[in-house]
């Protein structure tokens, strides 16, 4: 296919050609950075990890050029962090077996430019292309800006699309802002204790990211350890590992604002709150 940006790319591990790795995912991975696929949709990729009939695929946003840097990487210039960040992404690839790994190679800024419409346009033709059933994304109470403005591009592509095109599901995943205050009747719970190995690796890869000073492969491994043991108070735990999710299919078939949507969530957990403290 072709891109908007001359520095975009398709990286295929297993070396398919363009079409038959786009067609045969399953599941897909929208995210802003390079390391936020890894983080927040470790549920996807385990379940398709090593499967010749489930494909998971990525598709990152943004170049990476504004990434904080310290140590080895302090005098790197914002050319050399996009180079870094997309080597790093294709190991990831590599590791996971995705099916394809998507790097739009787009500026913050014009993500997160809502009279820009060039990020949606190509959204809407890799999703048609690719047709997954599911598609995993940034949660809109995620409190990084160009996390919110990616899942309100993802969610205006699917609407653009006929609905014989659009993903069966839609979910928004954590990274900037965990999930843990959403209703438990209102979360996707996702199983991410297969494979803890692949878990680490994964993660493990963003060099640039660890030694700059973030520890993502501690803080992603122990949300979902966490999660797992604190999602019940009186019952054993029923996985080792886990994450959360909030459904947004319901903005895939109809107009609602996403700001009135993730509205109507946080009012049902300030009422739940207020409940309990009223009945006690």
């Amino acid at each position: 296919m072709k891109f908007k940006n001359p520095n975009a790319s398709i990286f295929v591990p297993d070396s398919k050609t363009s079409p038959e790795c786009l067609s045969r995912t399953n599941l897909l991975c929208i995210a802003a950075h390079a390391d936020d696929v890894e983080i927040m949709a470790y549920h996807p990729i385990s379940n398709c990890y090593s499967r010749s009939d489930r494909w998971f695929s990525s598709v990152t946003v943004t170049d990476g050029a504004g990434t904080p840097r310290s140590g080895l990487y302090s005098e790197y210039t914002d050319a050399e962090m996009i180079a870094i960040r997309s080597m790093e992404q294709r190991k990831a690839a590599v590791i996971g077996e995705y099916a394809a790994c998507i790097q739009l190679n787009y500026s913050s800024d014009i993500v997160k430019d809502a009279s820009n419409d060039s990020l949606i346009c190509e959204l809407s033709d890799i999703i048609a292309i690719m047709q997954p059933e599911t598609i995993y994304t940034h949660n809109l109470a995620d409190k990084h800006d160009t996390h919110v403005a990616v899942v309100l591009r993802t969610i205006a592509a699917c609407r653009s699309l006929p609905p014989e095109h659009r993903p069966k599901k839609l979910i928004s995943c954590e990274v900037w802002r965990g999930l843990d205050w959403l209703s438990d009747s209102e979360k996707v719970l996702m199983d991410t204790s297969l494979h803890p190995n692949l878990a680490v690796s994964l993660v493990g890869v963003y060099d640039s990211q660890i030694s700059g000073g973030k520890r993502y492969d501690l803080a992603a491994v122990s949300r979902r350890v966490a999660n797992a043991t604190f999602f019940e108070s009186h019952e054993i735990d029923t996985s080792d590992s886990m994450n959360f999710g909030m459904d947004l299919s319901p903005l895939l078939t109809n107009s609602q604002n996403p700001l009135d949507f993730i509205k109507e969530h946080i009012n049902t957990f300030m009422q739940e709150v207020s409940q309990r403290i009223k009945l006690m």
